[in-house]
């Protein structure tokens, strides 16, 4: 590394941290004001009460890296613009682009912090989270009778078995209350068994006080067939890790969600594996939330592209012009992103361009206008 990218680094890091510092303060302040008669409610203590601050700021702190990132570069470019120093280094003979490694450097860094925080990370969060804030709940003794119980419904494909349930899924048991699975056999007729409970164990599915109905023909009238005090069905070959991921977007709210960054890619590309008859909105939703969960974090990166040549032009401008621009840049970014992600829920985009489009557009203008200025 060459003493002038030493430099330049050493005054992009500085801007950077004050950014981190300032903005973390300031999420913070929020967090407690949002949060504070929770922390009060449970009883946390002050090691439970940091635990619970870095569960809620995590995700904040990666939402707001391309932002922090961009207006750290726009002030240190601005910076050495106003005191002509990339002036002369460019008279010395080196290019802009290689003035530009180190920020490039950081730009990928960056990009790859934010992939690995927001895929193995930011997901567990909120369930850490709500570890933290149940740690003193005492367990309720009875639940109320007359409350409504959770529905819940899903396909298992190619199989095309569904499974609905009321009630919640114990996952400490691998057990599922009142299920009731239907399926057809190939020609036509159809089973259905109902049970008042289901448990997983030695990888078998056992159905307790189970019912069995069953139709011949395609058209046939539906008969009881038997009762059974425990059914043992091998053919289920649904793990308890299959249901929980299916369970997760059964929920069409999650489907929709563009700015949810609860699902990781893994998760994302299995149920999109397993269930290749999803509805078409339902599969333009996901599709679109899996290219933007890898698009993402690139906004790291082409934030460097656009801060370059906004931040690097000669002449001497007042220090607030690279956080003026920051702004009203990462305002545009965001607005685009969001629009672009609109139109690939909706279908008048594919998946894949709606993710990429604002990346795409910016990058390319960055680009352009560092060859030029070059």
């Amino acid at each position: 590394m060459r003493l002038h990218d030493r430099y330049l680094m050493r005054e992009l890091i500085t801007p950077l941290a004050f950014c981190l510092g300032g903005f973390m303060v300031l999420g913070l302040s929020f967090f407690f004001t949002k949060q504070l008669e929770i922390i009060q409610d449970k009883k946390l203590n002050l090691g439970e009460i940091a635990a619970y601050c870095s569960a809620g700021m995590l995700e904040f702190f990666v939402l707001i890296m391309p932002l922090l990132l961009l207006l750290a570069l726009l002030y240190a470019l601005t910076n050495h613009a106003r005191h002509n120093e990339i002036t002369a280094l460019r008279a010395a003979g080196v290019s802009l682009w290689r003035i530009c490694l180190p920020y490039f450097t950081v730009g990928l860094l960056a990009t790859i912090v934010y992939f690995a925080l927001n895929e193995f990370a930011v997901p567990n969060c909120e369930r850490w989270a709500g570890e933290i804030l149940t740690r003193h709940v005492k367990p309720v003794a009875k639940a109320d009778p007359k409350a409504p119980t959770a529905r819940h419904s899903f396909t298992i494909s190619p199989e095309n078995r569904s499974w609905v349930f009321n009630g919640d899924y114990d996952v400490v048991n691998n057990a599922i209350p009142n299920p009731t699975v239907q399926w057809s056999l190939p020609d036509g007729s159809l089973r259905i068994l109902r049970a008042d409970r289901a448990v997983y164990t030695n990888n078998v599915w056992t159905f307790y006080n189970a019912q069995i109905f069953m139709s011949f023909g395609a058209h046939g009238a539906l008969e009881q067939s038997r009762i059974t005090n425990s059914l043992a069905v091998p053919k289920f070959e649904e793990t308890p890790e299959k249901i929980r991921l299916l369970l997760k977007f059964s929920d069409s709210q999650t489907l929709h969600a563009t700015s949810s960054a609860d699902i990781p890619l893994a998760e994302l590309w299995e149920y999109l594996r397993n269930s290749p008859s999803l509805r078409p909105d339902d599969a333009r939703a996901l599709q679109t939330k899996f290219y933007g969960r890898i698009a993402t974090p690139f906004t790291c990166f082409v934030v460097v592209l656009i801060a370059i040549p906004f931040g690097a032009q000669t002449g001497r401008r007042n220090m607030f012009f690279g956080v003026a621009g920051s702004i009203f840049i990462g305002l545009t970014f965001i607005v685009l992103q969001r629009v672009s992600l609109a139109l690939g829920m909706n279908g008048q985009l594919p998946g894949w361009l709606a993710a990429w489009l604002p990346n795409l557009a910016f990058a390319g203008m960055g680009i352009i206008s560092i060859w030029r200025a070059r």
